[in-house]
């Protein structure tokens, strides 16, 4: 039978005795009641119950339990509190609300209305809490909310594990802090580690941030994140986008990296970076990408495909770090670019916005509609995303295809070539000058070839075709008529139409084609070039 341990059937209202400890022969199966002002018996409103009233504690195993009042089921091991009820587990479980019903032998309590479930540093407020003692686990279904030093959480359903410090949370989940606000449907949460963890939809906004997933975990303290399952983070107010099959995030470090098939959608500039990793700083505004990487640059209307074996963003600031001096985009290896009325293929390049240049090198190659130019380096110039005009430094080469047969050709030390409205206008070429042209007349049929040498020319082209040849200084030429060709001479020495490298179409890029054996440079160029940084520059290694 149970026990009833207080000494007398009522006692003198507003006392309360002290609860002597139990020895050690008191069965624990068993709801005992250690104190009540009065008892009482009242067979014929409920047979079944002792009536408890002032100053009520019973105490089960480890657990003690106060109210106002109660009634007590001897025979069924249980009892419903009411009023005032406390439930204290050691030193760290506090459970408190109006009213209380607990059946010893299964270990369950079933608490209502202004419930608060306190354990360490994390209180559960709800009207409705189902817990049970033998698994530590609480659980309310009908509203409740989540408090810790961190954060406030609210859903409509939830659960929390007082041995591991795990809740979980559905339907119409709410995170918030003073840094953040989380919204989703499902949400587990350790209140140790301060970390929840996302299996549906989830939504995370912050000063910096707005982050879309449907599957991670994110850290409140450092507000860090693993996102998984194709995971999308904004910044700058919807200006720059990261989206990834995975994507680690560090809001104190400002980094990202993100892992699989990553898109970077810059709208404020129109640049889109694609790779299958992709590492980004925001502190100094710069950024890794590798793995079939692509840069896609829309401003212009038609967009331009460029990709490289590893792309680098670099930013450069003042000495106070407070202004931008100049950013620079660095590919390395394999670059080719397409756009529909313009590619190009080099070794490595970099653009910089100090004066709106690309450089192209080792090797490069410019095609332009049925023109060619390639040079040991190729500088560009550009104006609103256009190029303005071309710099080709050693052993320069332009390279017109009339037919299959029929190429004008101009070569030097240095080419200057000038655009306008994305065509070549006219270019100056300077140093041990060659040309190989074929005149037009009125109806565009060639009446010759001309071969010309000199130190310097100015070449001038009407709808991409060259127009007039301008000789200055000492030259000498000849004029041959069409039925007189010399084979011989139709070629320049260092003539080639590099019809085989030349991408074709977007997705031609990923494609690498170089030159072969007898068709490189010559070796005994003056022009040498400082190498690249190293991509190891200023980029974090993870341990």
């Amino acid at each position: 039978m149970l026990c009833c341990l207080t000494g007398v059937a009522a006692q003198e209202a507003g006392t309360v005795p002290e609860v002597e400890p139990q020895p050690e022969s008191v069965d624990t199966n068993w709801v005992y009641l250690l104190n009540a002002d009065i008892i009482r018996y009242e067979e014929w409103v409920n047979p079944d119950a002792q009536r408890l009233m002032g100053n009520v504690i019973f105490r089960h195993d480890s657990m003690y339990m106060y109210c106002d009042s109660a009634l007590f089921y001897q025979d069924q091991n249980s009892f419903e509190a009411y009023h005032n009820v406390r439930m204290e587990q050691g030193d760290t479980l506090f459970l408190y609300g109006d009213s209380l019903f607990y059946d010893g032998n299964t270990k369950l309590l079933r608490v209502r209305d202004n419930v608060r479930l306190e354990n360490k540093t994390m209180i559960l407020l709800t009207d409705s809490l189902n817990y049970d003692r033998n698994t530590g686990l609480g659980w309310f279904f009908d509203g409740g909310t989540l408090l810790d030093e961190e954060s406030t959480l609210i859903s409509e359903y939830g659960q929390f594990d007082t041995n591991t410090k795990m809740a979980v949370f559905m339907d119409g989940v709410s995170m918030e802090s003073p840094d953040y606000t989380l919204t989703s449907d499902t949400l587990h949460y350790n209140t140790d580690s301060h970390t929840a963890f996302l299996f549906s939809p989830a939504t995370i906004v912050n000063e910096d941030n707005v982050i879309n997933t449907s599957h991670g975990r994110f850290n409140t303290d450092n507000k860090s994140a693993v996102l998984l399952d194709r995971s999308l983070i904004e910044q700058n107010g919807g200006e720059s986008r990261m989206t990834g099959d995975s994507i680690i995030y560090d809001s104190d470090s400002g980094q990202m990296e993100g892992f699989g098939n990553v898109i970077i959608n810059n709208y404020k500039d129109k640049v889109d970076a694609l790779g299958e990793y992709v590492y980004y700083n925001r502190d100094n505004d710069s950024a890794v990408i590798t793995g079939k990487a692509l840069l896609i640059e829309y401003s212009a209307g038609d967009s331009m495909y460029v990709h490289a074996d590893t792309f680098r963003l670099m930013t450069f600031y003042n000495a106070a770090h407070d202004s931008v001096v100049e950013r620079q985009m660095r590919g390395f290896h394999k670059v080719r670019a397409y756009r529909i009325d313009m590619q190009m293929v080099a070794d490595s390049m970099v653009f910089t916005t100090r004066d709106s240049s690309l450089t192209l090198y080792s090797d490069p190659i410019l095609w332009n509609e049925d023109s060619q130019i390639l040079g040991e380096k190729i500088i560009f110039y550009m104006n609103d995303s256009t190029i303005d005009w071309a710099h080709v430094i050693g052993q320069a080469l332009f390279v017109q295809i009339l037919d299959t047969v029929h190429y004008n050709q101009i070569a030097g030390r240095e080419m200057k070539a000038f655009f306008k409205n994305s065509e070549i206008d006219y270019a100056d070429v300077n140093g041990n000058v060659e040309a190989v042209f074929y005149p037009l007349d009125a109806d565009s049929a060639m009446i010759g070839m001309n071969t010309t040498e000199g130190s310097s020319l100015r070449t001038y082209f009407k709808m991409r075709a060259v127009n007039k040849i301008v000789m200055f200084g000492h030259s000498n030429g000849v004029m041959y008529p069409m039925e007189k060709l010399d084979r011989k001479k139709m070629y320049l020495s260092n003539f080639n139409w590099f019809a085989r490298i030349r991408p074709v179409d977007p997705e031609d890029v990923f494609y690498w084609r170089g030159k072969r054996a007898d068709e490189q440079l010559k070796k005994n160029s003056s022009n040498k070039e400082v190498p690249l940084p190293s991509l190891e520059n200023g980029r974090r290694r993870r341990r």
